[in-house]
């Protein structure tokens, strides 16, 4: 993958309904450049499907995990790809200390957690992975 793809599934991440011709000129390639990166990367399985977000107080149901990941050796920005593409992934974050990334998931049901872990886990380059289901929220004010 380049900087286009990158570019191109931040785009997508952002709002996947843009149009072919939206890309294109967001990324000053022509139509056909971007409908052939979006096969491919459909068909290579870096992007798995589109979906809706909606806002945080709308999804009372919603399960939340943060799963921190350990990545081998320089592969980190292949791997933040790949979970760039992942829907399951609400939120990504670069961290030091024993993890190198944080991601928090999220997910309708327990069924639907378990996919998206499988998914994860499956990345080529993730060395490990730890996860938590988030309980509550607690707020200091």
């Amino acid at each position: 993958m380049d900087e286009i793809d990158h570019k191109l599934m931040s785009l997508l991440r952002q709002d996947a309904r843009l149009t072919v011709a939206a890309l294109a000129a967001k990324l000053q390639v022509s139509r056909g450049t971007v409908t052939n990166r979006i096969r491919r990367l459909e068909d290579d399985g870096v992007i798995v499907g589109y979906t809706v977000r909606l806002r945080p107080d709308v999804q009372h149901n919603e399960i939340k995990a943060w799963m921190s990941i350990a990545v081998d050796g320089n592969q980190t920005r292949v791997v933040i790809a790949s979970l760039l593409g992942e829907p399951g992934v609400a939120t990504l974050h670069d961290t030091n200390g024993r993890w190198d990334l944080l991601a928090e998931l999220r997910a309708q049901t327990l069924q639907d957690l378990a996919s998206v872990l499988e998914r994860i886990r499956l990345i080529k380059g993730i060395s490990n992975t730890e996860t938590s289901i988030h309980l509550e929220t607690f707020r200091v004010s």
